[in-house]
């Protein structure tokens, strides 16, 4: 009887676990993040047969940076995720670091094994190997859709014997019929490009460099093309180079440029002191595009690691450490400083909506007074929010909102947009956390923001998306509730809609 009642505790014991993973304190509830392990940087995003494949910086051994490997997870619509087992792991004391993946249509790495014959496919990695003193750049292969993957015997296939030179993004260039790599030279602050007909042999072909945020190494780039909204004939090409330290807010960032890419060097639309910032919050980076998109898809997907070097080893979460940002669509439009990227979240997004309120044209007490008679608050929840500022010096909304703590998004008459996270719940863990972001705003006689809530997390689009805040907060349970302000005159509310969004895990 003692033994049995010792097993019975035991699988309670276990169901318990089971009931509460992916429901822990301050655990994402429609981002990814791995079930228990360490998280960074994005990598080998691609889509292939029918799945969205994350790879991702893992530790598989622990919550904090170490051993890295490539986690592995695959999704159909960008927020459910399965995650399955490490794909590329450390080995003979080489790391595999950032990089990119690619489908091989036609074999031409020589290395697909398909016995279809209508389909000799494969995908192939491109990884940097890292070691004390030496970083390189590799391959592997993947012949079973990703499930599992051989290094490239020959490996490093490109070597500069160099300790910093790193992330690999490689993509297809149809007019020259190659793929082209784009690599970081950390700190030369320069993008070197490779090209390949093979992805085994790599041909220099120019850097791009030093330009716009330069005061950290350089990570992360990534080259693509995309067509420029309401110039419906113009094309454009974007470089992305992710920066750490140095950026907007302190610590990593994602900056951007704008140009033309002639198959060997990339053009800069604007002036070499020009920054562009892709977020302007404090937890955004590593951010990199996905490789192709379902047929029929021609959205462009960025997914970046929802965290700040400054602190990431140090956040309050358990079992897990870090997570993925919310992907985001991709597109260009005129501004009149020139072309811009603008980012929104994810359409597919909308299929997590639960319970809905919408307002017009209220002033602010009676929309708070909607707001609380339908008992309208929680910590997953999607807002779209559009202000006509009226006399108001400031005017946003309180939201993770409890007796002592509360984050607030917020907009100024002269034009700023910002997350103030000072009372926002747990920063104990970081002096550097604690703050508040801002970004300039177009101001015109209203004014609409598109808020992700996520336990704990903040997302801010504005200006179309031009704006984006992302920040991490970490609020006690009970610190649930919304509400709308306005100071120093009186704003209104033109419309809102908020839905609750429910959690993509069991």
């Amino acid at each position: 009887m003692k033994r049995l009642l010792l097993v019975t505790v035991a699988l309670a014991s276990v169901l318990a676990g089971a009931v509460t993973l992916y429901h822990e304190l301050w655990r994402l509830q429609y981002h990814f993040s791995p079930a228990k392990t360490w998280t960074n940087d994005p990598n080998g995003l691609v889509w292939y047969k029918g799945e969205f494949h994350l790879f991702y910086q893992n530790n598989p051994f622990g919550d904090k940076w170490g051993h890295m490997s490539w986690g592995h997870a695959v999704s159909k619509d960008l927020l459910h995720w399965q995650e399955l087992p490490v794909a590329i792991p450390e080995e003979n004391g080489i790391m595999i670091f950032s990089g990119s993946a690619v489908v091989d249509p036609n074999n031409a790495s020589g290395l697909c094994q398909s016995s279809d014959p209508q389909d000799p496919s494969c995908l192939v990695a491109i990884y940097t190997g890292h070691t004390s003193k030496l970083q390189n750049q590799n391959i592997a292969v993947s012949n079973d859709r990703g499930r599992t993957w051989a290094k490239y015997k020959g490996n490093p296939v490109l070597d500069l014997h160099m300790k910093d030179f790193r992330d690999p993004k490689v993509s297809w260039y149809a007019p020259a019929k190659e793929w082209v790599m784009a690599v970081s030279l950390p700190n030369e602050h320069k993008i070197r490009f490779y090209s390949s007909k093979n992805l085994r042999q790599w041909t220099f072909l120019s850097d791009f460099g030093p330009s716009g945020a330069t005061g950290g190494q350089w990570e992360c780039p990534d080259l693509f093309e995309m067509s420029a909204a309401q110039k419906s004939e113009a094309r454009k090409w974007v470089l992305i180079v992710n920066v750490n330290p140095g950026g907007v807010q302190g610590g990593s960032a994602v900056q951007y440029f704008v140009g033309h890419f002639d198959g060997t060097t990339f053009h800069n639309d604007n002036p070499a002191g020009t920054t562009l910032w892709a977020d302007w919050g404090k937890d955004f980076y590593a951010a990199v595009t996905y490789y192709d998109s379902p047929p029929g898809d021609i959205s462009k997907y960025l997914v970046g690691w929802f965290s700040n070097w400054e602190y990431a080893n140090d956040e309050p979460t358990a079992p897990q450490r870090g997570a993925m940002a919310i992907p985001r669509e991709l597109m260009l439009r005129g501004t009149p400083a020139g072309i811009r990227l603008m980012q929104r979240p994810v359409s597919s997004l909308a299929t997590l909506h639960g319970t809905e309120l919408g307002l017009h044209d209220r002033d602010i007490a009676s929309a708070n007074k909607d707001i609380s008679d339908k008992g309208f608050h929680g910590h997953q929840m999607e807002i779209v929010a559009t202000f006509e500022p009226g006399s108001a010096k400031e005017y946003g909304l309180l939201v993770h909102k409890g007796a002592s703590e509360r984050t607030v998004i917020g907009v100024t008459s002269d034009g700023h947009l910002y997350v103030d996270r000072t009372k926002s719940g747990r920063s104990d863990f970081s002096p550097k956390f604690a703050g508040r972001q801002t970004a300039p705003l177009r101001l015109g006689t209203q004014v609409t923001l598109h808020i992700l809530l996520d336990t704990s997390s903040v997302e801010v689009f504005a200006d179309d998306g031009e704006r984006v805040i992302s920040d991490r907060v970490f609020p006690a349970p009970e610190s649930d509730g919304i509400e709308l302000f306005s100071n120093g005159g009186a704003a209104k509310v033109a419309a809102l809609r908020m839905w609750k969004i429910n959690s993509v895990w069991p």
